[in-house]
């Protein structure tokens, strides 16, 4: 695998927990409103790739297939608002590292059965047992991670 496939990756990840942070603070500034704080970060990255996109985008081809695309095609827009939103209401309360936890184990479940079963119009890929147990060993880090206070610490 491409070492700068794996680094943006990587940078994507913190780039999440970032994002919580800068727009967990943004709620609170415009007084303790999650959904307010999510359109406003929402409309400004939709300027900034709307800008880009003029830039870079083929807008003539673009136009011709449009209309031709099947209806869950264009849900992304709206997970990826969900997304945000709960990033914003879920960091001050639960915590960004308890957050993205869970999103990525969350990400990895959802992946692993797109994948394997080639869901949504993508690769199938092999399913093997290493892949459960990888799984299996996030959930413990979980686990570990959230409750080890409860679980391992004697009051």
């Amino acid at each position: 695998m491409n070492l700068l496939y794996l680094l943006m990756a990587l940078a994507g990840g913190a780039g999440l927990s970032i994002q919580a942070a800068v727009n967990s603070r943004l709620s609170a500034g415009l007084g303790g409103q999650p959904l307010v704080a999510s359109f406003f970060s929402f409309a400004i990255g939709t300027l900034c790739l709307g800008l880009a996109a003029l830039m870079q985008g083929d807008w003539h081809s673009v136009a011709t297939q449009v209309g031709t695309q099947p209806w869950w095609r264009w849900l992304g827009g709206i997970i990826g608002a969900t997304f945000v939103f709960t990033t914003v209401f879920l960091a001050p309360r639960i915590g960004i590292t308890n957050a993205m936890f869970l999103f990525i184990i969350g990400q990895l479940s959802a992946g692993l059965c797109i994948d394997s079963f080639g869901l949504l119009q993508m690769a199938q890929r092999p399913l093997y047992w290493w892949k459960f147990l990888g799984l299996g060993l996030m959930l413990l880090g979980l686990v570990s991670f959230m409750f080890g206070d409860r679980l391992f610490i004697r009051h």
